[in-house]
């Protein structure tokens, strides 16, 4: 159980959101304080009823935290906690899945325009103050999203989301997810994930917002990359451990797709020396698809709203364990 609000203390614990300081600013009766760095939380997480964290979690900090009770990652992805040590000590989990769907969405899509539209080859040559000039071949311009085939693997929030944009751009939009049954969440099609090698010839754009589990490890490896197009793209806002990056740097060397666009990697940061950095078809942003300057406010919603239903006795929101 919980203590009351005046007597509870949550630990917020992120490099750099500001989520106490917003938090403060809602006036609840609720003390808390801050950690920066894993050394100030694992100095401090004894003081916590109640922990909001993503990245500076690590399973060995249990030992050290006999007050705690519940987390609420502040991430959507929970890969990083070892739900079954967390229940041995009594400690609920709940994802922050949905706090920045549309954000992700729109980023997934702002990609797939840039592939597209050749963004990054527009400012490589506006760095160089070089107009390109026409091109008389027309597998080499620009192309159009619409009417075109865009491939959604893991149509969820995030996916059911992308959906609804890619339609208002006409396109054919086929969702692949555990399973076929419920809602199409805007898809033309909907599809479970074993039908996904049959799938991937029909898409001209592949993206992929699926969680990292033992059966998306790697899903995307060297022979689900044979059977995409010469002509697609690869756009990835899930995990980069989704993708086998080795056979993806040699299909995109070989020309076995035309291009991909990641916003998250096998090893992040991205080694130095990685050959991804340097190659032409790539565009990299730095796990950046679900910043949003609202996401601490989506945080706190939902951090609010699954200590009343611990208060209740209600289900968590996102509960994971």
């Amino acid at each position: 159980m919980l203590p009351d609000d005046d007597a509870l203390v949550i630990c917020f614990a992120h490099v750099a959101y500001q989520l106490r300081q917003r938090f403060l600013l809602r006036r609840t009766p609720i003390a808390s304080f801050e950690a920066r760095d894993a050394e100030s939380l694992a100095a401090r997480i004894g003081e916590a009823d109640v922990l909001v964290v993503s990245g500076l979690w690590r399973n060995a900090l249990l030992a050290r935290a006999p007050r705690l009770r519940f987390i609420q990652s502040i991430s959507a992805g929970v890969e990083q906690f070892d739900r079954a040590a967390l229940a041995a000590h009594g400690v609920r989990l709940a994802s922050a899945q949905g706090a920045n769907s549309h954000a992700v969405a729109e980023h997934a899509l702002a990609l797939m325009l840039a592939l597209a539209r050749r963004l990054p080859e527009a400012r490589d040559n506006q760095k160089r103050r070089y107009w390109r000039g026409m091109i008389a071949e027309p597998g080499r311009r620009e192309a159009e999203l619409g009417g075109t085939t865009l491939l959604i693997v893991g149509l969820g929030r995030i996916g059911g989301r992308l959906a609804q944009l890619a339609k208002a751009l006409g396109m054919h939009v086929i969702g692949v997810r555990r399973t076929a049954a419920g809602k199409a969440e805007s898809a033309d099609e909907v599809h479970p994930i074993g039908a996904l090698p049959a799938l991937l010839p029909r898409a001209d754009t592949v993206v992929l917002t699926c969680p990292l589990t033992p059966e998306t490890t790697h899903l995307v490896d060297a022979a689900a990359l044979a059977r995409m197009k010469p002509s697609a793209f690869l756009v990835n806002c899930a995990r980069g451990r989704v993708v086998d990056e080795a056979a993806l740097i040699a299909a995109l060397r070989r020309g076995h797709i035309a291009a991909a666009a990641l916003d998250v990697t096998e090893e992040e940061p991205l080694a130095e020396e990685s050959p991804l950095w340097e190659m032409p078809n790539v565009l990299i942003t730095p796990h950046t698809a679900g910043e949003t300057g609202r996401y601490e406010e989506n945080v706190l919603d939902l951090l609010l709203e699954n200590l009343d239903r611990l208060w209740r006795g209600a289900a968590l929101r996102n509960g994971m364990a």
